[in-house]
């Protein structure tokens, strides 16, 4: 791909707690529930799917979704034996604006190479962490590393089997990770110095999950799903204040956990499932009670969500199913969709099954309805393991060492 200027003005400039619509600016989108608010989107594909608009590539070996911010994308790649942040411009074909070195490949992802993290945008600057514990701070016009943190070297972190995998949470003035292990399982950083705010030392390994902000008992805290439970800490201090282990298996743990009011619910692959607690209590007496559990979620690393009260996501070996949130009463389980990564927008989730289909399913609790199905194009040797992620108008499908880009409006041809 060819290089603009190094120095780009800012079509809009937004942060993460008050990013619009179409903004895609972190993991899962604006609220890291894997869900878009964007409307007017085509309700059936053709056979070869919606219009492709460009397709970029060059971007080299990885698994990470991007982020999008106005017309800039935001991903990394390892190239030249160097792990990257890239950055694109959708406006461009997707040619390459910046981009950045955080560090030597070190880890090979145990098979899987290539950093799996999304990166983070706040206002005028971007956050993101490389297989090997390498924590950024960028400049997001340049890509100028601000300041960076090791979470090996720096907290005693242990790099999990397949490589540091979460992508970072931005909550106010902190950046909030999770090194793992016992002096530092999460870390609350302050995200313009890097300087550390506390450390929750409750002695778990960190795994593949990436942290949700919550209010629950009218405590804010942040859950994270880790090696060896789902956890639940004080947002002022990382206190533990509860934790629920059914849902953890011995090999990964990758999905993020769905929380709704006082609930919580997490789920894991590797013959496993999931379950749901109500986090019960009185600040920081908080108690963890198991409402149900079921096989009929284990779900591996294509998320769920949670739409009007019921989870949509695959159930291994690769059954999207719509679960009853309240009841864990499975309403529908179809295969069509195969092993997929999903998200919701517009009434639809957008299913991309690890083997390179994508479908488009409505979102309807009383029934499975295919709406569209193609053939990804391009594919590469790799699993089709990034999360389809949809920002004005337009779907962005990663795979490897390229980025396809399709337009999902509504048009008279539809």
């Amino acid at each position: 791909m060819r290089l603009i200027a190094a120095v780009f003005v800012l079509i809009v400039t937004v942060t993460v707690g008050s990013a619009v619509a179409a903004d895609w600016p972190q993991w899962r989108g604006v609220d890291r529930r894997g869900t878009s608010g964007e409307t007017g989107l085509a309700r059936s594909w053709p056979a070869g799917g919606p219009p492709l608009v460009w397709a970029a590539d060059g971007l080299g070996e990885g698994f990470s979704a991007p982020s999008v911010v106005g017309r800039f994308i935001y991903l990394m790649g390892n190239r030249d034996g160097n792990e990257q942040v890239i950055t694109l411009d959708s406006d461009d074909a997707g040619c390459e604006v910046w981009a950045t070195t955080i560090g030597p490949v070190r880890h090979d992802g145990s098979g899987y190479p290539g950093p799996r993290s999304t990166p983070t945008v706040d206002g005028d600057r971007l956050y993101a962490l490389g297989l090997n514990g390498d924590l950024v701070c960028l400049k997001r016009e340049t890509g100028v590393v601000l300041w960076r943190k090791d979470l090996v070297a720096d907290f005693g972190g242990t790099i999990p089997n397949w490589g540091y995998s979460e992508s970072v949470l931005i909550d106010g003035p902190a950046v909030i990770c999770t090194p793992g292990g016992a002096q530092a399982t999460l870390v609350a950083l302050d995200k313009l110095t890097g300087e550390t705010i506390w450390s929750a030392a409750i002695g778990d390994a960190a795994s593949y999950s990436s942290i949700m902000p919550a209010v629950i008992n009218e405590v804010k805290q942040y859950v994270q799903f880790t090696a060896a439970g789902v956890v639940g800490v004080d947002a002022s201090d990382g206190t533990l204040l509860w934790r629920y282990d059914a849902p953890a298996n011995g090999t990964a743990n990758i999905a993020t956990p769905i929380i709704s009011g006082d609930s919580v619910f997490a789920a894991s692959g590797y013959g496993t499932g999931g379950g749901r607690v109500d986090v019960s209590g009185d600040g920081r007496m908080s108690a963890a009670e198991e409402a149900y559990f079921t096989k009929s979620m284990k779900n591996h690393h294509g998320g769920m969500v949670l739409v009007d009260g019921y989870i949509y996501g695959c159930n291994d070996p690769g059954r999207l199913t719509c679960l009853d949130f309240a009841t864990g009463d499975v309403l529908w389980s179809e295969r069509d969709a195969g092993k997929c990564a999903v998200t919701y927008v517009d009434g639809m989730i957008i299913a991309r099954d690890e083997k390179g289909p994508v479908s488009l399913v409505d979102a309807d609790s009383a029934a499975f309805a295919l709406l569209g199905q193609f053939e990804q194009p391009r594919r590469s040797e790799q699993p089709s393991w990034p999360h389809p992620v949809v920002s004005d108008g337009r779907l962005y499908l990663r795979d490897g060492d390229v980025l396809l880009c399709y337009d999902l409006r509504e048009t008279s041809d539809n």
